[in-house]
C-alpha cells in the first residue's frame, strides 16, 4: 500500500498512517508500510528474480540491494532485517543490522553475516547451508517511515526419496513423516521438488507427505492403478498419456496416515559398501561399519551418493533402519531393471537374511583399517569349528 503525502494533509496522513499500523498490528507481527516522502524520496529494495542454489554444507549468498529515489539521502540509521518464511504469513527472524550492531538469531548464529559491499548492500552471507535452510527469505530495509522488501528463494541441490518405515506403507502422520525423513539424513520435499523430480523420471505409485501438508505423488509411466492413463501433463504430450504428479490435497488430519517423500543433499563425508568375508546378519552390521571407523549408511545417505556421488554397486547392503538396498547408476539387466535408481528390497528379516552393508565415514573420520579387514573369530576357527556367535566376531586383516 503507497501513500502519497502531496494528497494528504498532515494531520490526516498521521491518521491513515495509524489506521495502517492498527491494522498490520491484526493481521500479525508483521506489517510493510510504504510511504513516498516527496522531499526525502522513498527506498527501494532489490532482490535477485527467480532463485539462488546451493548445496548442504555449502556458502552462499542471499542477494539484496537497496537505494533511494532521491539522491541526496544517507545511508545512516538504515535497519536491515532477514527473515525466513516458515508458513503463509509466519515469519522467523534470521538476522538484524543497525548500525554497527549485528544480530544472527537460532541456528544461524555463527553462520550469518552481512556481505558489506558498500553503500547500499543488504546481501547475507550463508555459510555451512542445511537443509533446514531451504526456502524464502525476506530482505527488509526500513529508515524512519519508508521501508521496503523483497524475497529471495534458497533453493538446494539435491535428491527426492519415497519412504515407508518397517511397519508398512500409509502408517505415517504429517508429524511422524517428518520425524521419519529427519532420521533418515533429510527433510520433508516441497512440493516444487517432487515435482522437479517427476521431471527427471521419478516414479512412485503411493502417496507421501510434503512438507506444506498436502498429499502427492509422482507417475511418470502412467498406469491404471496410479490415478489411471491420463495425467497432469497431457496437455504438453497433445492429450497423450503423460503421467504428472498426483494431488490429494493438503490433509493435516491427524487420523490420515501415507509415506513421506524426504529431500537430501550433498554429503560432506563418503558411503562405501562393505564386504565381510561371509555376509551379515542385521545384528552385524554396525559393528562391521564400526571396524572402519563408520556408521551404518542412512536411507538418505545412500540415495545422495547415489544421485550427487554417482555410487554404483550391484549388491544389496543393509542399512541403518533394516532395509536392504543398492544403488545402479548404469542400468543392466542383472541390476535390477533398465532404470538408474536406488533398488529396495524392504525390510528383510534381520537374523536370516545375510548381506553386506552400506557405510558412511564422516568427513576427517580415519579409517582403522586401510589395508583392507575381514570377519572372523580370533584364534582361528569358523563355521566348521562348531557353533558361532557373530555378536563374538573380531575384525581380522587379511
Amino acid at each position: 500500500m503507497v501513500w502519497a503525502r502531496a494528497a494528504l494533509g498532515p494531520w490526516m496522513l498521521w491518521g491513515v498512517l495509524l489506521l495502517v499500523a492498527l491494522a498490520g498490528a491484526q493481521r500479525g507481527r508483521k506489517k510493510v508500510v510504504h510511504v513516498l516522502e516527496g522531499e526525502s524520496g522513498s527506498v527501494v529494495v532489490q532482490t535477485a528474480p527467480g532463485q539462488v542454489v546451493s548445496h548442504r554444507g555449502g556458502t552462499i549468498v542471499l542477494p539484496c540491494r537497496y537505494h533511494y529515489e532521491a539522491t541526496a539521502h544517507s545511508h545512516e540509521g538504515v535497519r536491515l532485517k532477514w527473515t525466513k518464511v516458515v508458513e503463509p504469513l509466519a515469519f522467523t527472524d534470521v538476522f538484524v543490522a543497525l548500525g554497527p550492531q549485528h544480530r544472527a538469531f537460532g541456528n544461524y548464529r555463527g553462520r550469518a553475516e552481512l556481505q558489506g559491499d558498500g553503500p547500499g548492500d543488504a546481501s547475507l552471507v550463508l555459510r555451512n547451508v542445511t537443509l533446514q535452510d531451504y526456502g524464502h527469505y525476506e530482505c527488509e530495509v526500513t529508515n524512519e517511515l519508508e521501508d521496503d522488501t523483497g524475497m529471495v528463494k534458497l533453493d538446494l541441490e539435491g535428491v527426492v526419496f519415497p519412504y515407508h518405515p518397517r511397519g508398512g506403507r500409509y502408517k505415517l502422520s504429517f508429524t511422524e513423516a517428518q520425524r521419519a525423513c529427519g532420521e533418515q539424513d533429510g527433510i520433508l520435499a516441497s512440493a516444487e521438488q517432487l515435482h522437479t523430480a517427476w521431471r527427471d523420471g521419478l516414479d512412485w505409485c503411493n502417496a507421501g507427505w510434503l512438507r506444506d501438508g498436502s498429499v502427492q505423488y509422482p507417475v511418470s509411466r502412467p498406469r491404471e492403478p496410479c490415478g489411471g492413463l491420463r495425467g497432469a501433463g497431457d496437455a504438453r504430450a497433445g492429450g497423450g498419456a503423460a503421467g504428472g504428479v498426483r494431488n490429494y490435497g493438503y490433509r493435516h488430519n491427524a487420523g490420515e496416515r501415507y509415506d513421506a517423500f524426504c529431500f537430501t543433499s550433498n554429503l560432506p563425508g563418503r558411503v562405501f559398501f562393505l564386504k565381510p568375508l561371509r555376509p551379515l546378519p542385521f545384528s552385524g552390521a554396525a559393528r562391521a561399519c564400526a571396524a572402519r571407523g563408520a556408521a551404518v549408511a542412512k536411507v538418505g545417505q545412500l540415495f545422495a551418493a547415489w544421485k550427487l556421488q554417482l555410487l554404483d554397486r550391484c549388491t544389496a547392503g543393509w542399512l541403518a533402519d533394516g532395509s536392504a538396498r543398492y544403488p545402479i547408476v548404469n542400468p543392466r539387466a542383472r541390476c535390477g531393471g533398465l532404470r538408474p535408481g536406488v533398488r529396495n528390497l524392504g525390510f528383510p528379516d534381520p537374523g536370516r537374511r545375510l548381506f553386506g552393508v552400506y557405510c558412511y565415514r564422516a568427513p576427517g573420520a580415519p579409517d582403522p583399517a586401510p589395508g583392507g579387514w575381514g570377519w572372523g573369530w580370533a584364534g582361528g576357527g569358523g563355521w566348521a569349528g562348531g557353533a558361532r556367535d557373530p555378536a563374538a566376531w573380531t575384525p581380522l586383516r587379511v
